[in-house]
């Protein structure tokens, strides 16, 4: 279970470094424009991630600041908000690989956001939940770029695993 996740985390942050590079490549007024998605814009959708990460690691590990709102902007600059990312990637890449086959298996009590009533959860379904959180919002982010003429991001985990992930296939 160990390496599955290692491979989750590494995939997340090579998808998350595309959708920078894709969004880096629209004007200002595109980025922070609202497109239709669940938090309007590349660039609040952007921070929403942020947010939401630093919110599961402070569950998960009792370290770093965590917002109490999803939708807070932590950053306004488009580079220290891509530099932020690439840390919170870096500590779920850390903590995967941290982890013992025992600790997935470890429940994790939090209160959620949204409700004042504390909820337990193993830490492998809260795991689960943060890449697919991620992959869920890096789409949207990818409908913003294609209906801006950008080019289709590939961002098939095969994608990573054959090109950049080979080591993953052994």
């Amino acid at each position: 279970m160990q390496r599955h996740f290692q491979m989750l985390a590494d995939y997340n942050h090579w998808a998350n470094n595309r959708v920078y590079d894709g969004c880096a490549a629209l004007s200002g007024e595109d980025y922070r424009a609202d497109r239709g998605a669940f938090f309007g814009s590349a660039h609040r959708t952007l921070n929403h991630l942020l947010v939401a990460d630093r919110i599961w690691l402070r569950r998960i590990t009792g370290i770093g600041t965590a917002p109490m709102e999803l939708n807070v902007i932590l950053f306004e600059d488009f580079a220290e908000l891509r530099a932020a990312r690439k840390a919170e990637d870096d500590r779920f890449i850390a903590l995967t690989k941290s982890l013992s086959p025992q600790d997935f298996e470890r429940a994790v009590t939090y209160t959620p956001v949204s409700n004042p009533v504390p909820v337990t959860d193993p830490l492998a379904g809260m795991l689960a939940h943060v890449f697919n959180h991620q992959t869920h919002h890096r789409g949207q982010i990818h409908t913003i770029l294609t209906s801006l003429g950008q080019p289709s991001i590939v961002l098939d985990m095969i994608a990573f695993l054959r090109i950049d992930g080979k080591h993953w296939m052994s």
